[in-house]
């Protein structure tokens, strides 16, 4: 027999089949939304993963009352992804569903857990929420206060950034959270400023004979999302009976108070000052977007001597052992300095870009824009291969593995896929298996960024061959040789690579050399078995 889980994941998996390429809109209430997250979040994925031409089409989740996720190791590569503008959590001011995993799993009450999974099952009507009925109601205020201790913990030590906690919980938020109240709501797209105002918010006027009952916080959705629009059109005044005149010098401090107010906290409240100062964290720190892209067109300027140094060192052994084996042998150690330096310069560079990329700190269509894509792409095809030359150099290639597997830097990944997508985004259809047009010379830096490590595997694997004796494992050796022959004639005829790469001395010139002996060996080697 099949079980319901199974009917029910097939049942998604065709939906999601029917759906694929087109804009969607994935929504839940309490589990539901917990749901509703994973389904948009698998939806990204394979969305982003079988095209890697084609863009993410786009996708947005809204939750109501949903449990937290997952932890902060998910919460970091949705925010990696670019993901987290696809998600919206709505969650009303004294609900314990989005706050509970806040708590250490060992310290939420199993018959909470058994409600919620009920409550999910039986598909509860608003009156008769599961978690409401199974907590009497001198024990809800119980719940409240156990849960209003977790999340002030968290809150006051700051635990989002430091994942191994002693004891707690490791639920984290993602995406955007929209904090409601009778009064109105308030956005928060900061992780750590969402976990602040899920306590402020919490904590405010939650107490003992006022409070709000678990069903009645928990299935109140309907009615705040009814009244949100009316709220956003009626003007209000923030209360400033008690406030110093200087209170308000800006609309910006008046806008923070109505947002206080939205999410019925007193400003008077001990959570007040906590919840303003986080509201203030809350809008994206520093400059805008638009203004950081153009100090880093700046600073890209700044970086072009350190550029032009290894376009140097590369002009100046092109025509003898070229600039890879130069670098990995550390010919012309002067030389070699300088050009050292300058790769770790640029990879700096770079790797600033990429943090302030995942911090959303960057424009959201940053890595679509042709002239970022061009220089990240012209500076992998500089760099990388002494990235490569280096880690063989120091033997990484046998402690780690592959530098193709083992050893490449996120940037160099990155800019792959910002590569492969530039033609959809710019409209050219310049694909990768389109743009290839013929050359008259050779390229000036080699297309493939990592064919020095393929050129290095093969050389590894030419020489297991000569002493290969089983049949099988030779045939399969040469086999594979056989194909990187292939693979870089195909690319030295197109003139895709440097001339570099047909240097006297450099490597694939020698391992060229290599194979063909190797070839004339298994030659003469089957012809001997053929005369038997």
């Amino acid at each position: 027999m099949v079980s319901d889980s199974c009917i029910g994941l097939i049942i998604m998996q065709m939906l999601l089949n029917q759906i694929r390429g087109k804009e969607v809109v994935f929504t839940g209430h309490s589990l539901g939304g917990a749901i509703a997250a994973l389904a948009a979040l698998h939806y990204l994925c394979i969305s982003s993963s079988n095209s890697a031409s084609t863009p993410v089409p786009p996708v947005l989740c809204v939750t109501f009352g949903s449990p937290l996720l997952g932890n902060e190791a998910l919460s970091r590569a949705i925010l990696r992804e670019r993901w987290g503008g696809s998600f919206c959590h709505v969650v009303s001011q004294h609900d314990v569903v989005p706050r509970l995993l806040f708590c250490p799993l060992d310290a939420v009450p199993v018959r909470i857990i058994v409600g919620m999974q009920l409550q999910q099952r039986l598909g509860c009507t608003r009156r008769a929420c599961a978690v409401s009925v199974l907590v009497a109601e001198s024990e809800q205020e119980a719940l409240r206060q156990l849960i209003q201790a977790h999340i002030r913990s968290v809150a006051m030590e700051q635990k989002l950034a430091a994942p191994d906690m002693r004891g707690g919980s490791p639920y984290r938020p993602f995406g955007t959270y929209v904090l409601c109240s009778p009064d109105g709501a308030a956005c928060v797209d900061s992780l750590t400023a969402a976990v602040q105002m899920l306590y402020a918010t919490f904590a405010a006027r939650c107490v003992p004979g006022s409070a709000t009952s678990l069903e009645a916080a928990h299935s109140c959705y309907g009615d705040l999302v009814l009244k949100m629009p009316q709220q956003l059109l009626f003007k209000r005044r923030p209360h400033t009976v008690n406030a110093p005149r200087t209170m308000f010098n800006s609309n910006y401090d008046a806008g923070i108070s109505l947002a206080l107010v939205a999410t019925g906290i007193d400003g008077e409240a001990a959570e007040g000052t906590t919840a303003r100062h986080w509201l203030k964290a809350s809008k994206r720190a520093g400059r805008s977007p638009s203004l950081n892209c153009a100090g880093l067109a700046t600073r890209l300027g700044k970086i072009t001597p350190s550029r032009a140094q290894i376009e140097w060192y590369k002009a100046s052994f092109d025509a003898d052992t070229g600039y890879y084996d130069a670098f990995k042998q550390q010919r012309s150690p002067r030389k070699y300095n300088k050009a050292n330096m300058c790769r770790h310069k640029l990879a700096q560079f770079w790797d600033g870009v990429l943090s302030m990329l995942d911090n959303s700190q960057l424009p959201h269509d940053f890595h679509r824009r042709a002239k970022w894509v061009n220089a990240a792409r012209f500076y992998q095809l500089l760099v990388e291969p002494l990235d490569i030359a280096d880690y063989h150099r120091n033997n990484l290639h046998k402690t780690r593995g592959s530098y193709i597997n083992h050893g490449r830097e996120r940037r160099y990944e990155l800019f792959d896929k910002w590569w492969m997508q530039r033609g959809v985004f710019t409209g050219t259809g310049d694909t990768p298996t389109t743009s290839n047009r013929l050359r008259s010379k050779y390229a000036g830096l080699t297309q493939d960024p990592c064919f020095w490590a393929r050129v290095e595997e093969a050389r590894e694997l030419t020489e297991r061959a000569k002493v290969e004796q089983e049949v099988a494992s030779l045939a399969m050796k040469l086999g594979n040789l056989r194909e990187f022959e292939r693979y870089s004639g195909e690319l030295v005829k197109s003139k895709e690579v440097s001339i570099d790469v047909l240097a006297p001395q450099s490597s694939y010139t020698l391992w060229v050399e290599e194979w063909e002996e190797l070839k004339l060996r298994d030659e003469v080697r089957t012809a001997s078995l053929f005369q038997f």
